[in-house]
C-alpha cells in the first residue's frame, strides 16, 4: 500500500505538532496526591517534622464567627474551636466560610502549636521563626547603613557636587546602555 507524497508529509509531520509541554504536565500530575492540587501537595509544611495528633485527643467545636461580613458572618457557625486535650492548646480557625477547610487549617495550625510546645527550641517550627527574624533584622540592618551612608554624603558634599555627581552618573548609565 503507498501512501501519496502529501499524505505521508502530513503523516510525518503530525507528531512535530504536538505540543511540548504537554507530556510534561502529564508526568507533572502523577507525583500529586489523589484529591489534591499539585500545588498544595508542594506546600510550605512539607519540609517540617511535625508531632502527629489523633483524633483522640482533640474536642472540636463549631461556633459563630466574628469580624467583619455582617450578616453572612453572624449567623453561620462555620468557626472552628479546635482544643488538644493533653496540653490544653486551643487554636479557633475562621478564615474561610467553607467549615471543611477552617477544619482543617485548624489543625494545620494545632499541629504547629502543639509541635513548638513540646519540642520547644528543637522544632522546625521555631528554627523557622527564628531564621525569619534573624532575616529581617539584617535586612532592617542593611536598610539602616545605607541611610546612614547618604546622610554623611550629604553632610560631606554641597548641594552643587552632589547635582553635578547625579547628572554624571546619570550621563554614564545612559552612554553605556
Amino acid at each position: 500500500m503507498s501512501i501519496p507524497g502529501v499524505f505521508y508529509i502530513t503523516f510525518l509531520l503530525r507528531d512535530i505538532r504536538t505540543p511540548s509541554w504537554r507530556p510534561w504536565i502529564l508526568r507533572k500530575q502523577q507525583f500529586s496526591l489523589p484529591g489534591v492540587p499539585l500545588l498544595q501537595a508542594a506546600g510550605k509544611n512539607s519540609s517540617f517534622n511535625l508531632l502527629g495528633l489523633t483524633e483522640a485527643e482533640l474536642k472540636e467545636q463549631f461556633v459563630r464567627g466574628d469580624g467583619p461580613g455582617g450578616q453572612a458572618t453572624n449567623k453561620t457557625n462555620n468557626c472552628v474551636v479546635l482544643k488538644h486535650i493533653p496540653s490544653g492548646i486551643v487554636v479557633k480557625c475562621h478564615q474561610t466560610r467553607s467549615v471543611e477547610q477552617n477544619r482543617k487549617i485548624a489543625r494545620e495550625i494545632l499541629q504547629e502549636k502543639v509541635d513548638l510546645f513540646y519540642r520547644g527550641e528543637d522544632s522546625d517550627v521555631f528554627k523557622e521563626k527564628k531564621a525569619s527574624e534573624k532575616k529581617k533584622q539584617e535586612k532592617k540592618r542593611k536598610a539602616k547603613e545605607n541611610l546612614e551612608r547618604k546622610k554623611h554624603f550629604k553632610e560631606i558634599c554641597p548641594r552643587r557636587v552632589r547635582e553635578t555627581f547625579v547628572i554624571i552618573s546619570i550621563h554614564s548609565f545612559q552612554t553605556n546602555r
